[in-house]
């Protein structure tokens, strides 16, 4: 059988703590999460390593780092309400509801959203809702939003996501261009959205998320 708590203390000792990550918060959760219950089954073996993992239609679990690192940088407090947007089989949403008073797990596949659910559950975590829509159409009926996670890759963030965060709300997404990404922290004020460099990375882009025709001259 395999030695879970080991690899999980290794992942956090040379993946996340590595990466200038201190928040205890968010340290806290990764030791406590169990990875290996919210990836595929016969992904269990590799739910540790240090890349994206893949969970099938292209989608991934952002690897430890890149999700460690957005968490640290969005500053997450305890009484807010954030939205995880692509959370997949529930990792990601596990982690936030560690460090936030709530977490909505937007998923439009139905099925990962059902196995986010059971996996939610059965780790006795509470204070995540898991919601079905499309991943760019957000989740207005829990909303407004203290901050908004995007699990994977963008070319852009569509304005349905932005009118869902709160004046004052954070947004954490992974711009790609081509094979290289980097993360960017959007900070709303009075209706519109600065975005600033955060760290390189790299995913997927997401259903919905990709580049929009541009329209010629």
């Amino acid at each position: 059988m395999s030695d879970f708590p080991t690899r999980r203390t290794m992942m956090v000792d040379t993946q996340v703590r590595p990466s200038d990550v201190t928040k205890f918060p968010i340290i806290d959760a990764m030791l406590t999460i169990k990875r290996e219950d919210f990836v595929p089954t016969v992904q269990r073996e590799t739910a540790y390593m240090g890349e994206n993992l893949e969970i099938g239609a292209g989608r991934v679990i952002l690897e430890p780092r890149t999700l460690a690192k957005m968490l640290d940088a969005l500053d997450i407090a305890p009484d807010e309400l954030v939205l995880d947007v692509g959370a997949g089989l529930g990792y990601s949403a596990a982690v936030i509801a560690h460090m936030a008073q709530a977490v909505v797990a937007l998923e439009e596949d139905e099925a990962m959203s059902n196995e986010a659910q059971d996996a939610l559950s059965a780790a006795g975590i509470d204070n995540v809702i898991t919601h079905v829509e499309a991943l760019k159409d957000g989740a207005a009926e829990h909303g407004p939003y203290d901050a908004i996670v995007i699990e994977g890759g963008v070319t852009h963030v569509p304005d349905t996501l932005i009118a869902q965060l709160k004046d004052g709300g954070r947004i954490a997404a992974l711009f790609m261009d081509g094979a290289l990404g980097e993360v960017r922290i959007g900070y709303k004020r009075d209706g519109a959205v600065s975005w600033r460099r955060a760290f390189n990375a790299g995913a997927p882009v997401l259903p919905g998320f990709e580049k929009q025709d541009a329209f010629t001259l």
